[in-house]
């Protein structure tokens, strides 16, 4: 019994990643429209409202539904935990920007199985993306507040850009609570993509040396035997001259077969 639920939900999962990733990448559209184009026409503004909580909804209920599948319910919930968590508190206002971080998962998901393998391609596609969206939710947040220096997307852009390098230049930051938690959430993010970045080209660079001393080994082994093989002819060498300044016939082959 558990192994079949245990296969329903595999075949549910497989089914549903292309699914949930093609509403990943629409709900992040759809988020985005509103904020870059502030002057939309309202009725296209309601659209994408609509649109981004029909799309939260079925992600809502893709999670029923794999924990409907799921052989044993309970721990399903403790290892999915921080899924239910991001479903379930955007429903607030100030917190509607951690919508995000539920899309952002999938798509990290997705990428990590298309450049598995090529990870300069998964970082710079998983840095570039972070990036863009901490710039849209921080916008959303800040523009219009009164206190706030973020008004523009660029602006936004670039302190999205400073935040994850930590440089932290001060030029731009979020003055209210909701754009302070994507400024939060971008600091654990940029400390731990440097940290997988630093580890990923240490690891890389201590290959890489250790290969080239296997082979500089190797090639004075290869070397050494060199020389020694010509140490040994050249004293054959000397010995053949002796014996014909001597008259000393050569000692007989014995490496050729006899007939």
């Amino acid at each position: 019994m558990e192994k079949s639920a245990g296969r329903r939900l595999d075949r549910w999962e497989r089914i549903g990643a292309y699914h949930l990733t093609t509403l990943s990448v629409l709900f992040i559209a759809v988020y985005a429209i509103p904020i870059l184009w502030p002057g939309l026409d309202p009725r296209w503004q309601h659209i994408c409202q609509i649109a981004n909580l029909v799309i939260w909804a079925l992600f809502g209920a893709d999670y029923l539904i794999r924990l409907v599948l799921a052989p044993h319910r309970r721990r399903y919930l403790r290892s999915h935990w921080f899924d239910l968590l991001v479903l379930v508190v955007p429903v607030v206002r100030p917190l509607r920007a951690l919508r995000l971080v539920f899309a952002l998962k999938v798509l990290n998901q997705c990428a990590e199985t298309l450049t598995r393998g090529r990870l300069a391609v998964y970082v710079g596609g998983t840095t570039v993306l972070l990036v863009a969206v901490a710039a849209l939710a921080v916008l959303d947040a800040e523009r219009g507040q009164p206190d706030s220096t973020i008004q523009t997307y660029p602006e936004a852009l670039w302190w999205a850009v400073v935040t994850i390098t930590t440089v932290g230049y001060g030029d731009f930051a979020p003055a209210t609570a909701e754009g302070r938690l994507v400024a939060l959430a971008m600091m654990i993010g940029g400390i731990g993509l440097l940290g997988f970045v630093t580890g990923s080209v240490t690891s890389w660079i201590v290959d890489r040396i250790a290969a080239g001393e296997a082979a500089e080994q190797a090639t004075r082994q290869d070397v050494s035997s060199l020389l020694d093989e010509i140490r040994r002819l050249r004293d054959e060498v000397a010995d053949l001259r002796g014996m014909v300044a001597t008259g000393t016939p050569p000692p007989p082959d014995n490496s050729s077969p006899r007939a």
